[in-house]
C-alpha cells in the first residue's frame, strides 16, 4: 500500500497533522505546498490551484499530485478538510522549555504534548486497518511482538496484555533472536513490530524475514514513507510532538501505548464470554501473588 492510497476519500481527518508527518517523506515541490500550508493554514483555505501553483512555483499538476500524496482526491477536498481542521484551535504544540523553567511550567508543557499526541493519532487511526489488525491476531496460531531500545517495553506490554486474553503473544526484543525467530514464522503466524521511526534496522529485518517466510504482519508506526511500512500488511499510525529536552521515544509511546490498548479491547470483544473467562482466570492466577 502506497501513501497516496492510505484513506482515501471523505473519511481522511486531521490533514494538518497528515501533512506535517508526510512533510520531510515528499519531494522538493510537493514539500513547498506542505511548507505553505502548514505556514499559512487559514490563507491558503482562501486560494485558489492557480495561486498556491503561483506562490509555490510549481504546476496545477504537482498540487493535483500532493492532494493524491496526502489521502486527498483533490484541491477541493483538501480546503474543505483544511478548514474543517481549522473550526478548532490548530493544535501545533510549541513545547520549548528553558533552563530554569518552573515545575508547573514543564508540567503543562509536557501533559499538554501528550494529550495533543493522543488527539493527533485518534484522528489520522483507521478503523478498517484496526479491524483488521484484531482479526488477523485473534486468528494467529502464534504471535510475536518486535521492539527494539524504548519500543522494547511496549512490545512487552501488548505481548502480557494478549497473553492474559488467552492468546499465544511472546515479545522478542532481542535482536538475534528477533531474525532467527522472523525466519522460522509461517502463515499461521501474526507479527506486530512497534517502532515509532519505521527505520530501526533491526525490527525492519525481523518484519521482512516474518513476511517472507508467510507471516502476516502489523506495524505500529509514524505516518509517511518508512523501510518498515514496506514489508507490513496492517499499519496503526501514531503522531508524536517533540521537544528538544525529550527524544523522540518518550512522546511517541504515550501513543503507541493508546494504539497497544484500543487494540487488545477490540481482540477482546471479538469473543467477549471467552475474553472476560481468561481476564477472569489471570486475575485468580495474579491473586497469588499478592498479599
Amino acid at each position: 500500500m502506497t501513501v497516496s492510497t492510505l484513506n482515501a476519500g471523505p473519511a481522511v481527518n486531521g490533514i494538518l497533522s497528515r501533512v506535517r508527518e508526510l512533510q520531510t517523506d515528499l519531494p522538493p515541490k510537493a514539500r513547498q505546498i506542505a511548507e505553505l500550508i502548514l505556514a499559512q493554514p487559514e490563507s491558503f483555505i482562501h486560494m485558489s490551484i492557480t495561486e498556491v501553483a503561483e506562490t509555490c512555483g510549481v504546476s496545477e499538476g504537482t498540487i493535483v499530485s500532493f492532494c493524491r500524496r496526502v489521502g486527498v482526491r483533490g484541491f477541493q477536498e483538501l480546503k474543505i478538510l483544511l478548514a474543517r481542521d481549522l473550526i478548532e484551535p490548530v493544535r501545533l504544540i510549541q513545547e520549548d522549555l528553558h533552563r530554569g523553567d518552573d515545575p508547573t511550567t514543564v508540567t503543562d508543557h509536557i501533559f499538554a504534548a501528550h494529550a495533543a499526541s493522543l488527539h493527533e493519532t485518534r484522528r489520522l487511526l483507521s478503523m478498517e486497518s484496526l479491524a483488521k489488525a484484531a482479526s488477523l491476531l485473534r486468528q494467529a496460531r502464534r504471535i510475536e511482538i518486535y521492539g527494539i531500545g524504548s519500543s522494547a517495553p511496549i512490545a512487552q506490554d501488548l505481548s502480557y496484555r494478549l497473553l492474559q486474553l488467552g492468546l499465544a503473544a511472546n515479545a522478542v526484543v532481542d535482536s538475534h533472536v528477533q531474525a532467527v525467530s522472523a525466519g522460522m514464522t509461517g502463515r499461521d503466524v501474526t507479527t506486530v513490530t512497534v517502532s515509532h521511526s519505521g527505520s530501526t534496522v533491526e525490527t525492519v529485518l525481523a518484519t521482512r524475514l516474518a513476511r517472507e517466510a508467510g507471516a502476516r504482519t502489523i506495524g505500529i508506526t509514524r505516518l509517511g514513507k518508512s523501510p518498515l511500512a514496506a514489508h507490513c500488511d496492517v499499519l496503526l499510525y501514531t503522531v508524536a510532538n517533540e521537544t528538544r529536552y525529550r527524544p523522540e521515544a518518550m512522546s511517541s509511546r504515550v501513543a503507541q501505548l493508546a494504539i497497544i490498548d484500543t487494540l487488545v479491547s477490540c481482540c477482546a470483544l471479538t469473543d467477549t464470554e471467552r475474553s472476560v473467562d481468561r481476564l477472569q482466570h489471570a486475575a485468580r492466577i495474579l491473586s497469588e501473588k499478592r498479599f
